[in-house]
């Protein structure tokens, strides 16, 4: 038995809080729009692969403090260093900020995106790794590797990001580096909802409690098969539906749904 409780961590690198179910992290390094640094990626890298575990927590919000969300790696704490480094040391960092994105998708909760103001470099992969994005109109998105020397395919987004805008829209946000507006972003689907600044977290974290009220073990099959199926062939996918599906069939989740309906109620999941 491996289950942990995570709602009392304390997080050193950014802030953490967890309510009725629900966790948010907050990018919280405002005066420079909320930069990760070599420890904040391997803190979140390290949380998301805890999460897996945990008995607590059955939503995550992702969000940044001061109106925007994260300017992506710090220039001065990661991409100075990083000119310095050999092909060992260079392959050790994007292998670690890959993983980062490997327990997002690997942790059976739910990830809303809070997205406002700047969400660039490895910022906009955090909300592109995200399940759920909320922006605002004056979001502003920019997968920025092309303009810094480097190529779009960065922590997977050559794979990811086609799936969620399409292959001509994602190659040229990856190509150019140029900003992806809070508009513009709802209308290719990169966002799901666009909400008042004011508003945002607030929206989030509602949607994400609603999510808690659901059958959250069964939630987090449905995550686990949106990542894994794609790999996967119409007839695979199929057969490990059909599988994941008895195996939600036998919780107590199904049970408490059949009985309310009969009783003409409302079920209250537990996520067991």
């Amino acid at each position: 038995m491996n289950r942990k409780q995570l709602a009392g961590y304390q997080a050193k690198h950014f802030d953490w809080q967890c309510r009725d179910g629900v966790a948010t992290i907050t990018l919280n390094r405002p005066e420079r729009k909320n930069p990760l640094t070599f420890e904040s990626y391997a803190e979140l890298r390290d949380l998301f692969g805890e999460l897996k575990y945990a008995s607590d927590v059955h939503a995550v919000v992702v969000t940044g403090s001061g109106g925007n969300f994260c300017s992506g790696g710090d220039v001065h704490e990661i991409i100075g260093p990083l000119v310095k480094m050999k092909a060992p040391e260079l392959l050790a960092f994007t292998r670690m900020t890959g993983d980062l994105v490997k327990a997002m998708r690997g942790c059976p909760q739910p990830i809303v995106a809070a997205v406002d103001g700047v969400c660039a470099g490895a910022g906009a992969i955090v909300a592109m790794s995200s399940d759920i994005r909320y922006g605002t109109a004056r979001s502003k998105t920019a997968f920025l590797f092309n303009r810094v020397g480097l190529a779009g395919c960065d922590m997977g987004a050559c794979a990811i990001l086609p799936r969620i805008i399409g292959q001509g829209r994602a190659s040229e946000l990856l190509y150019t580096g140029r900003s992806l507006g809070g508009e513009e972003g709802e209308r290719w689907g990169f966002f799901n909802r666009l909400c008042e600044p004011d508003a945002l977290l607030g929206e989030a974290q509602s949607f994400a409690r609603d999510l808690v009220q659901g059958p959250t073990f069964a939630n987090g099959i449905t995550k686990t098969m949106l990542h894994q199926e794609w790999a996967m062939t119409i007839e695979q996918a199929i057969e490990a539906e059909a599988q994941a599906q008895a195996i939600c069939m036998m919780t107590e989740d199904f049970n408490r749904a059949y009985e309310a309906f009969v009783a003409k109620r409302k079920p209250v999941f537990e996520g067991n």
